[in-house]
């Protein structure tokens, strides 16, 4: 019985050092180093901010006669904007804005002291990258009056283009262009002979948006969160 016993532990023995010596042999793998999951760009959600820029009227805006109202010297402006935007299909952004811009006219009588759009936009996004083009109604707070009928080119169209470029998931910076067609403006006061002018305007600004990002995915977290 003795032998028995004793020719079990010995095999037992030599079989633990034989595993022990497999594990030992087994060459050490290092894991992987945590790779954090790619950002996600989308362009969901609410926004608002603000922007700077210039506006040019058109080389038509003269009264018949010959008297300039309003010629094509910039200005500078400077205003708000919100908006919504949509995310689909899935690099294509739709959404609706709102803005009003101030001009610097020195409280010329016969200029435009602001200009209004609501617009739908329709941009190609690829990664923090939007390309849109835009469109729809715009608006001039306008001094046209005493003297002027007709509309007093106040109401008409907007339409435009920009980049805008998401530098984190709630900031995003913006170059826009916009082109306003607010009608004629007829003349009918004791100054000059009557006649009518275009009520057209230029823009080009920088914006900055504040996203609020409500409906957008959320990005993956990291392991151990």
């Amino acid at each position: 019985m003795k032998k028995i016993l004793l020719t079990t532990a010995a095999v037992l023995i030599s079989a633990s050092a034989a595993s022990a010596a497999d594990l030992a042999a087994r060459p050490y793998t290092k894991a992987p180093p945590y790779a954090p999951p790619a950002p996600i760009y989308n362009w969901t959600g609410f926004y608002l901010g603000g922007h700077i820029g210039g506006a040019f009227g058109g080389a038509n805006n003269i009264l018949a006669p010959g008297v300039a109202f309003n010629n094509n010297d910039g200005v500078f402006m400077g205003g708000v904007q919100v908006g919504y935007d949509t995310q689909f299909s899935p690099n294509w952004v739709f959404g609706l804005e709102a803005n009003y811009s101030f001009l610097d006219t020195n409280g010329n009588p016969f200029v435009n002291r602001g200009l209004g759009s609501v617009t739908g936009r329709l941009g190609y996004t690829w990664g923090p990258a939007l390309l849109y083009v835009k469109g729809g109604y715009g608006w001039a707070d306008s001094r046209f009056s005493n003297g002027f009928g007709g509309n007093g080119g106040r109401d008409g169209y907007t339409v435009g283009g920009g980049l805008e470029y998401l530098f984190t998931q709630n900031w995003s910076g913006k170059v826009e262009y916009q082109y306003y067609d607010l009608g004629n403006v007829n003349f009918v006061g004791p100054i000059g002979a009557p006649g009518t002018f275009r009520n057209d305007q230029h823009t080009v600004k920088v914006g900055l948006n504040y996203r609020f990002n409500w409906g957008a995915p959320v990005a993956p977290m990291a392991p151990g969160y």
